[in-house]
């Protein structure tokens, strides 16, 4: 950073464990080009608490608007029925934005829109999965097929709404069993906090029809586990990303977390890698 250049002021919504993880990345790795400015959840025992684990008190913010006054940059790490209407309040207010809940910019264009006239950055970090630079090129030809394969242990699915509505006993599978084969609107709807990766997928091909989700689980995983497989003029490509579970949460990938650290480090250095 140019000496007398003012940091960047990074606000953070949502201090639970990946907030928490963001907040101390910012805190400490990030410190050359940022500064933490201000912390907000929608339970205060929350803010306070991860504010005083940083040693700083002041950072914990009694609303949105005191985080979004307080703010450049807002990284948006929530579990919330209106995440985008979050997102939307910090692009109106012209602040750049990290979004974590990428489901809910599944169906949001307006706020690439919004983003787009108030020239701000909306960024999508490639979350837990390799091959979205070649998603992304390939769509600009023709693309025939995406299927996404995620495979995850039942643990990452306890308390989900769906599974208790088909009346599926998460401690009963004894082998692999498929628990999900659809569209991709209706994984992100059923799997808000497991599937992310899945509306990213749709976002950078621009080719929601033409892929197919699956959801497998089995008590012999370890690990979480997506597999792309995309066909089109380009030719084929398959990729497979065999993850550890995030230390703070077993329902997130650990390179999920990772790759949003990283597309922060590359958004604040100014380097960009890949299409």
């Amino acid at each position: 950073m140019t000496a007398g250049k003012r940091k960047i002021r990074v606000g953070i919504i949502g201090c639970g464990a990946i907030g928490s993880r963001f907040a101390k990345s910012v805190h400490k790795e990030l410190k050359q080009d940022c500064q933490l400015s201000g912390l907000y959840d929608i339970h205060p025992d929350k803010t306070k608490q991860l504010a005083k684990s940083l040693a700083q008190p002041k950072l914990a913010r009694r609303s949105y608007q005191e985080l979004l006054k307080n703010s450049d940059f807002v990284i948006e790490a929530v579990t919330a029925a209106d995440t985008a209407g979050i997102i939307r309040q910090a692009l109106k207010a012209k602040k750049n934005v990290l979004a974590m809940s990428v489901g809910k910019l599944l169906n949001a264009q307006d706020l690439f829109a919004l983003a787009k006239r108030n020239k701000c950055a909306l960024l999508i970090p490639s979350g837990a999965i390799a091959g979205i630079d070649t998603i992304k090129a390939g769509s600009l030809a023709a693309i025939e097929r995406i299927t996404l394969t995620t495979k995850k242990p039942p643990t990452g699915f306890a308390h989900n709404e769906y599974i208790q509505r088909k009346g599926i006993d998460l401690n009963n599978i004894k082998g692999e069993t498929v628990i999900f084969d659809g569209h991709v609107n209706e994984a992100v709807q059923y799997f808000p906090q497991n599937i992310n990766v899945a509306a990213t997928i749709a976002l950078a091909g621009g080719a929601k029809e033409k892929l197919r989700i699956r959801i497998v689980t089995s008590p012999e995983y370890k690990t979480n586990s997506h597999e792309i497989e995309m066909t089109g003029d380009f030719g084929r490509m398959v990729s497979l990303t065999d993850n550890v579970v995030c230390p703070d949460n077993p329902k997130t990938s650990y390179l999920a977390v990772l790759s949003a650290i990283q597309t922060l480090k590359q958004f604040f250095s100014g380097v960009k890698i890949g299409t």
